[in-house]
């Protein structure tokens, strides 16, 4: 199934960037999280495999893992959502959904599915539940080896703790900048620390050349 480049329609980008679980300056306008149920439908029905009797029948609101943005720190041009629900088949069967999608603009890039024990993608936690980056375990691991705090890293990387701990946590995707901040705190090489964090090569060679231009970030 090849999704990339596909154009999502306005009323399902409003649902994916529906975000009331944050905190806001003012709360967002309620959406018609509807609109996702056909969209999430018609991306399985282009499965081979996919039993079309087995239909997303509910969806809750999108919680954001990766976020566009042109701040200094945090330069990225993709989104991504973790969206949670019900998949409901016949005789009253249901099993947990979740569909992950990552857009750029109104640009589809990727899409995965968590679908009881069956996974369109790869996946390390179980059915239902929010899919922990890998890089979460081996920072958690680097860091106990070298006797360092979050404290000790976010002093280092001068990033806040709580950035520390969604980064440990895998709750988010590490973004290239968060990574070479903190190869240089663990004293890794930034190659090998972007290798184990699985960052895209693209995403990582934009970061790099944006902080090593006049005024970027060393």
């Amino acid at each position: 199934m090849n999704v990339a480049g596909r154009t999502l329609a306005p009323a399902v980008m409003e649902a994916l960037t529906y975000w009331p679980g944050l905190v806001h300056a003012e709360q967002p306008k309620s959406v018609d999280l509807v609109v996702l149920l056909p969209f999430f439908n018609d991306l399985l029905d282009e499965l081979p495999w996919w039993d079309g009797a087995w239909r997303v029948t509910h969806v809750e609101p999108a919680y954001p893992r990766e976020f566009a943005s042109d701040h200094e720190r945090q330069r990225n041009r993709f989104t991504e959502v973790s969206v949670p629900g019900t998949l409901s088949g016949g005789a009253g069967q249901a099993l947990p959904f979740h569909g992950r999608v990552r857009f750029e603009g109104d640009r589809l890039l990727r899409f995965q599915a968590k679908i009881g024990d069956a996974v369109v993608g790869p996946a390390l936690s179980a059915a239902g539940t929010h899919e922990p980056h890998q890089f979460g375990a081996v920072l958690r691991k680097l860091m106990d080896s070298r006797g360092l705090s979050v404290k000790d890293v976010a002093r280092r990387t001068s990033r806040a703790m709580s950035t520390i701990y969604a980064a440990q946590s895998g709750g988010r995707n590490p973004h290239p900048i968060l990574v070479r901040e903190i190869a240089r705190a663990l004293d890794i090489p930034e190659a090998d620390l972007v290798a184990i964090a699985g960052v895209d090569d693209d995403l990582y060679d934009a970061a790099k050349n944006a902080s090593e231009q006049p005024g970027g970030r060393q």
